[in-house]
Order: structure tokens, then C-alpha cells, then sequence
């Protein structure tokens, strides 16, 4: 049943500027033609209005159900980053934004120091119903468009984020950077605190990482079984609620990854410095720690404030290295966290959890930020050992929490990290697409078990469509989010699932870690924190995606300016993309994106065959199917769009 008229909720707009309007599940969307968007952005909550049926008149699409906006509720976001251009008939000035969905120019009065070609910050500030384009005015002037440094700011204040801190967090930060080590001092000699020191403890991170939020300890005990503890910096110590570090902290909800920097949550004196677990110092830790027998059955559990001291700050090559010659610092216990995750791993497996190893790509810059090549990211056994007790921590955490707030009687709440079932619909897409392409994907009325995906998945390694089918298979599932209601996650096959392990880049892990604490005798959390966990679940899950668009923008614009020497030149790809406009195409060796417009395919006149993901040639035959090998010529590359342009070779 939909809800009842007026709808409210986000609106979703196209690049040409036709909205859709969701009712919901098992309703189909109603879409808003252009002149019935009330001027509604991408993202906007509105208001809609049932306005009967809906016809295309250029005829590309059936009848369907309509609607109206009547009101803008409140917009998604008012600041826009882009380029100042030139309007060539009225030289009038306005923004191109790099926001792809802001569908519109918008129009600016006066520049002030700003002038053609420059990249700005821009607020929206009026859109008169009778307007055809918004107006605002430059906030920020980033920097001349096109160089390294303004384009990876102007990424950033493009995803609502700010590389610098405000004054008061500064002040914040500054107190801590002569007080810090007195009050960690102090809460090392706290009694409340397990103390860890003597057992034998390291972190295990990527060779450039600057903060290390978790460690591992390990010891045996003498009926044999293992005790390992995941030890994660206790931010929450320093971090309290209420306090201008905390505010600021909540609102950026996460630290972004750019190519060339990480724009960070919390001030560096934390980050880096007090929280970070570096080797060969105290430092305090909220932890879990696991007796585990020698099948990693957890035998006993317990969840609590720490005092630690990491022996060993290894990277995952040089623990990688230890494990594989045999003998190095701290063999024995990175062999025994090894055996022991390969069993936790073993056993997720046999429930179902999805196992999408893609590889991830690695950008080398030299000084100036310009890209001088591109990885592969390895996973390496070292990398999975560290994934497999941090997600043993994850689901345990979760789970104690979701027993103590069942068993307090008090207004109680807790923050989980679900994982909803992938959409009928897609999954029954994505099982004909993969028939197409020659697989069998076992679906019951649009429901797929998580070990038929890992078959499929495992079907497919070192072929050419391997990278395709998992991207397909992971665009078809649900998107992970905070929420204060457990559903369980379906990716990871758990019934309970939390984020603990990272409290200096992601706000809510700080939330869960305050609640441990309070579970434990700690400072209770109060009553006015409770209530705004969904409002905060709502949020940070937000920022989550800003800040994986950012880092993914970022990724791709060096992809761009790494083959721009290339242009002309012929490379390997696979067809990712059917459309009628084109083919999309992946290059393998940078895993760059881009696109055979569909009058550059061939010498022929080519249709789009949308039941078999095809482009076919009406006098030849010739067929461009999805995920078919394809040898490509570069044949434009532009930076500031993103985008890459080639022909068949």
C-alpha cells in the first residue's frame, strides 16, 4: 500500500531535469515531468501530488502514473562546486557544476575577485518560480580549474566536507597538544582498566597508514586455548559529548581517502598522535577480548576499557614476510592469529557471507600530483587475517550490546550496521544478464542464498568478465547503513553487526565505544543521546556515501590525467555497459572507465538489443555484448569531466 497524498520524501532527479518519486516497495515510481519539479534539485525532500498518467511525447516510453511537486520541504544541499563559465551570447557569468546531478547552470551576479575558468564555491540563494535557472553567489574562490590542488579541494567542499577545522575545535586541539600526554598518563594508571601491556601485542595496517585504531594481542593459556584481543584506541576518552571536537566530529561523520590526502575527522593530535596505537607506547583502548579453543569457537568474551602497549607496528608486507619465512619478530603469534582467522573465515563462509574480493586500485603521484602509474591493490593472507577479527569483533560487540539493552528496562538504544536483502528485481535482472553472458545464478521468486553468489563468484575468477560479473553481482545488492533497528547484515551472513573498530575515522564506532563503556559501570549515556541515534544513523550513513563519491572522483580524475599521454594509443578492455547510446568499457590494467559513443562503433547502423545487453549492427550483425573482451583506442581524454573517450581498434 502506498502512503496516503500528499507523498514526502527525497525526489531523484535526471540530467534532464525529470524527477521520479518513490512509493515505495512493490509500487512503481511516479515520475514528475519537468515543468511539475516546482524547481526540486537531486535530493530535495518534497512534497508530491498524484497528476494522473503520464505520456511521453517523443513516445520512448509507455504511459505511466505521474506526479507534482506542490512543495520543497527542504533542499539537499544549498552549496555547489564548479567552474565559473561564460554565457557566449548575454557574457553573463554562472557555474557549471561538478556536481553531475545539478541538472541546471546557475546564474552569478556579482564575481568579486573571481573570473573566468576559476573553480568556486558557490551558495544557492533564490530560484523565482517563474526563473528558468537558479542564482547564487561565490562563497569561496578554490583556485584556477584544472591544477591538482584546487581540483582535490574543491572534491571536498564539493561533498559538504571542509579540509580545515573550525576555530574552536583548533582551540580544542591545542589544549590536547599540552595536556594529551598528562591525561593519558592518568588514565593508564586508571583501575578500571584491564591492563595488556605484558602480553605480546602489535598492529598491522598499509605501509602509509598515519593512524592505527586497532591491535591485536595474543597469548596462550594453559588448558590450550587461545586468548586474542582486539584492542581499538579509546577516541572516546579524549573525545566527550557536548564539547566543540565532539560537534564537529558528528557532523563529519567520517574521514574521506582522497588520492593525495585524507581529509580528517578528527584534528591530527588525535588522529595520529594520542589515540593512535604506535608501537612501544601506553595507550588506551576500548577491546574485546576472545578466549578462542583451538577450532576458533569463542569460549568466553569480554568487552571493556584497556591500558596497551604494541610491541611491533608492522605493514602488511613485512607480517606477510614473517609468516612466509618461517621465522621474524612475533612468528609464533602472527602463525597463530593466521590458523585461527583461516577458521573464523571458514566458518563465515559456510553461513552464506558474500566473499567480493575486488581488487582495488592504487594511484602512485609524484610531487606535484601528477599520476606516474597505477595499481592493483594485493590482498594479501595478512589483510584477511586483520578482517576476519575485526568483523569477529564487529558482530560480538554487536551482539552484547543487543543482549545488555534488552536486559537494562531502561530507554536503551543501540546503533547497528545492517545489511538489508538485495531488491527482487535486481536479483532477477542480474540472473538474466548472467545467463546472457553464459552463467546460472540460482534465484527463487528474487531471492539468491549468499553461497550461490560465492559460486558465482569463484566461477568466474581469472576470466576476462570476472571483474564485470562481480561489479554486476555487488551493484545488485542492498547498500549497507546505520540504523537503530536490526535486520541483521545479509552480505556478511550475520544476525547482529555494529562498527567498533574505528573510532578515529568513523563517528559511529566513537557511539558504540560509549556505549560499552556505559554498559560497563562507565558514564551513562543520556536519555537526549539516545534520541538522536536515528537522526545520527540517518547522518552518518549520508556522509558515508558523500565520502565514497569523493574518494571514488578522485580515483577517476587521475585515471583521466594518467592516460592523457595515451590518447592514440590501443589497450585491452572488456564492454561493462550497453546503453543505446554506446558501449561502456572498463581498460583492464587501470580499470579506467569510459565510452564507444554508439555513432563510433562501427561502420554500420547499430541497435540496441536490450533483452541481450547488446549493440548489433543491422547490415553486418556484428554484436557488442556486455562483458565480451574488446580492443579500444583512446581517442579523447578530458580531466575536468572525468571522462574518457574511445573506438574500437
Amino acid at each position: 500500500m502506498p502512503p496516503s497524498a500528499p507523498y514526502e520524501g527525497p525526489i531523484t532527479m535526471t540530467r534532464k531535469g525529470i524527477g521520479f518519486f518513490s512509493l515505495g516497495e512493490d509500487q512503481e515510481d511516479l515520475i514528475i515531468p519537468p515543468e511539475a519539479t516546482l524547481h526540486a534539485l537531486h535530493g530535495d525532500i518534497v512534497k508530491v501530488e498524484p497528476a494522473g498518467m503520464y505520456q511521453d511525447p517523443m513516445g520512448r516510453m509507455p504511459a505511466r502514473a505521474s506526479g507534482k511537486v506542490v512543495a520543497i520541504v527542504s533542499r539537499a544541499r544549498e552549496t555547489f562546486v564548479g567552474t565559473v563559465l561564460e554565457n557566449t551570447e548575454t557574457h553573463a557569468p554562472y557555474l557549471a557544476s561538478d556536481y553531475k546531478k545539478m541538472h541546471v547552470p546557475i546564474l552569478l551576479g556579482d564575481l568579486g575577485q573571481a573570473t573566468f575558468g576559476d573553480k568556486v564555491l558557490v551558495r544557492l540563494t533564490k530560484w523565482p518560480a517563474d526563473a528558468e535557472y537558479p542564482e547564487g553567489v561565490v562563497e569561496e574562490i578554490i583556485g584556477r580549474a584544472g591544477l591538482h590542488d584546487v581540483e582535490m579541494r574543491a572534491l571536498v567542499l564539493g561533498s559538504g566536507f571542509s579540509p580545515t577545522f573550525p576555530p574552536g575545535v583548533e582551540a580544542e586541539a591545542a589544549r590536547l597538544e599540552h595536556e594529551g600526554r598528562a591525561l593519558l598518563e592518568a588514565g593508564a594508571k586508571s583501575t578500571t582498566r584491564r591492563d595488556f601491556r605484558a602480553v605480546a601485542t602489535c598492529t598491522i595496517d598499509p605501509f602509509d597508514a598515519k593512524d592505527f585504531d586497532d591491535a591485536l594481542s595474543v597469548r596462550k593459556l594453559p588448558d590450550g586455548n587461545v586468548e586474542v584481543g582486539v584492542h581499538i584506541a579509546d577516541v572516546s576518552y579524549f573525545v566527550t559529548p557536548g564539547t566543540t571536537l565532539d560537534k564537529e566530529a558528528a557532523l563529519r561523520a567520517t574521514s574521506i581517502y582522497l588520492v593525495d590526502r585524507t581529509i580528517p575527522m578528527l584534528p591530527e593530535i588525535l588522529s595520529n598522535d594520542l589515540c593512535s596505537l604506535r608501537p612501544n607506547e601506553d595507550r588506551l583502548a576500548v577491546s574485546a577480548v576472545f578466549t578462542l579453543d583451538a577450532n576458533a569457537n569463542i569460549v568466553d568474551e569480554w568487552f571493556g576499557e584497556t591500558v596497551i602497549h604494541s610491541d611491533k607496528r608492522f605493514t602488511y608486507e613485512e607480517a606477510q614476510g614473517v609468516l612466509d619465512a618461517g621465522s621474524g619478530t612475533m612468528h609464533e603469534e602472527l602463525s597463530t592469529l593466521l590458523a585461527l582467522s583461516k577458521k573464523i573465515r571458514a566458518r563465515r563462509a559456510e553461513r552464506g557471507a558474500i566473499e567480493f574480493d575486488t581488487p582495488e586500485v592504487k594511484i602512485e603521484l609524484d610531487s606535484t600530483g601528477k599520476p606516474i602509474a597505477i595499481h592493483l591493490k594485493e590482498r594479501k593472507a595478512t589483510n584477511l587475517l586483520i578482517e576476519d577479527f575485526m568483523l569477529l569483533a564487529n558482530e560480538a560487540v554487536a551482539k552484547n550490546l543487543s543482549k545488555l539493552t534488552n536486559q537494562s528496562g531502561t530507554p536503551f538504544a543501540s546503533l547497528y550496521r545492517i545489511h538489508d536483502e538485495p531488491d527482487a528485481d535486481r536479483i532477477e535482472n542480474l540472473a538474466h544478464l548472467l545467463r546472457v553472458m553464459g552463467y546460472q545464478l540460482e534465484t527463487s521468486g528474487g531471492r539468491v542464498r549468499g553461497r550461490d553468489i560465492n559460486a558465482l563468484l569463484e566461477a568466474v575468477k581469472g576470466k576476462p568478465e570476472e571483474y564485470l560479473v562481480k561489479t554486476a553481482a555487488l551493484r545488485s545488492m542492498s547498500k549497507a547503513v546505520y540504523s537503530t533497528k536490526n535486520i541483521g547484515h545479509y552480505g556478511l551472513a550475520f544476525d547482529f553487526y555494529t562498527h567498533f573498530t574505528s573510532p578515529i575515522r568513523r563517528y559511529p564506532d566513537l557511539v558504540i565505544h560509549r556505549l560499552v563503556k556505559s554498559h560497563a559501570g562507565g558514564t551513562p549515556v543520556t536519555e537526549q543521546e539516545i534520541q538522536d541515534f536515528d537522526r545520527l544513523a540517518l547522518h552518518a550513513s549520508e556522509r558515508e556515501v558523500a565520502a565514497s563519491d569523493a574518494e571514488r572522483s578522485s580515483i577517476k580524475m587521475k585515471q583521466v590525467e594518467f592516460l592523457v599521454p595515451h590518447i592514440g594509443e590501443t589497450f585491452d578492455a572488456v564492454i561493462s555497459g550497453v546503453s543505446d547510446r554506446g558501449l561502456f568499457v572498463e581498460e583492464q590494467t587501470t580499470r579506467a572507465d569510459g565510452m564507444i559513443a554508439v555513432r563510433n562503433v562501427g561502420e554500420d547502423f547499430f541497435e540496441y538489443d536490450e533483452k541481450h545487453y547488446r549493440l548489433v549492427g543491422r547490415r553486418t550483425h556484428k554484436a557488442y555484448q556486455l562483458g565480451d573482451p574488446i580492443k579500444v583506442k583512446l581517442i579523447a581524454a578530458r580531466i575536468a569531466e572525468k571522462e574518457l573517450d574511445f573506438v574500437p581498434a
